[in-house]
């Protein structure tokens, strides 16, 4: 059974409220939230964390993230504790994530699991080219709106709106109706709602099928697992953390199946960097 921890609950706080309607998730204002923050790290982790809105404040656009100053060595630091357990797990590709990370190098999937890469190194993909008449779907919107960005991706594609938060309807009734008539690529392919963006990724992979695959190699494999993330798209790696004995640690507002919360990018900062932030492994504790 895992270990219980004594949690502290912290002073409430406001954030945005979100209802999901027909796929959409709508905010219409602030309540108070009361967050149970995760127990410190257990040196017998295998740590995974989220990189956009977990590790780095979310941007105006993808290109302009900014990593805070404690992010790589704290990421290295935890690497060395860990014994080399410590993977990001992003909806970005692996190449963009090495950039922000440098000189890092560390295990790794993007993409939402189209890629991955583990401690030897050795990158696998599973790439896929989006159907045709959804990437048009996509590119008359961004010719019709100045503030959408169109992302390409190793596999699918993202639509940025968070300058233009107004046309969430509109992106979301003319991208599900672009797949939805092409009942094969349905099949294959399917939509993320993710903060003001929309992602089309393929059905077979995911940041939860990542997450097990690091999960079988060393030096993740025999460790209670940990998944950090902020978003919609984490869900399927705390899902598979939970399930393999872990918890997951969900960043922010939003509905979520993580055991903890954690209210921000510098809340995580300070989780992660905290004087005593990892107990002895010998404990033994699950996390």
């Amino acid at each position: 059974m895992p270990a219980r921890y004594p949690s502290r609950r912290l002073a409430p706080r406001s954030y945005p409220v979100f209802l999901q309607l027909a796929g959409r998730r709508l905010c219409y204002g602030q309540c108070p939230m009361t967050l149970r923050e995760p127990p410190p790290l257990s040196a017998s982790a295998a740590l995974f964390l989220d990189f956009d809105g977990t590790l780095a404040p979310i941007a105006p656009r993808p290109q302009d993230v900014r990593v805070p100053v404690w992010v790589l060595p704290a990421l290295q630091a935890l690497s060395t504790r860990l014994d080399g357990a410590v993977a990001i797990v992003s909806g970005r590709p692996l190449a963009q994530l090495d950039a922000f990370l440098a000189p890092l190098r560390l295990p790794a999937a993007g993409a939402h699991g189209a890629e991955w890469r583990g401690a030897s190194g050795r990158i696998s993909r599973q790439l896929g080219d989006p159907p045709l008449a959804v990437v048009h779907a996509a590119r008359l919107l961004v010719a019709a709106h100045a503030g959408l960005i169109l992302e390409a991706k190793p596999s699918g594609f993202s639509l940025h709106y968070r300058a233009r938060p107004e046309l969430e309807g509109e992106c979301h009734d003319a991208l599900f109706a672009a797949l939805a008539a092409a009942p094969e690529a349905s099949a294959v392919w399917e939509w993320l709602h993710g903060h003001c963006v929309f992602e089309l990724k393929q059905r077979s992979v995911s940041k939860g099928l990542a997450v097990r695959a690091l999960l079988a190699q060393a030096p993740f494999a025999g460790r209670p697992p940990v998944f950090v993330g902020d978003d919609v798209t984490d869900e399927d790696g705390i899902k598979a953390v939970q399930e393999a004995g872990g918890f997951g640690v969900r960043v922010g507002d939003g509905d979520s199946q993580a055991r903890y919360r954690l209210a921000d990018t510098d809340a995580v900062g300070t989780w992660l960097t905290a004087p005593m932030a990892l107990r002895p492994a010998k404990e033994k504790d699950q996390a």
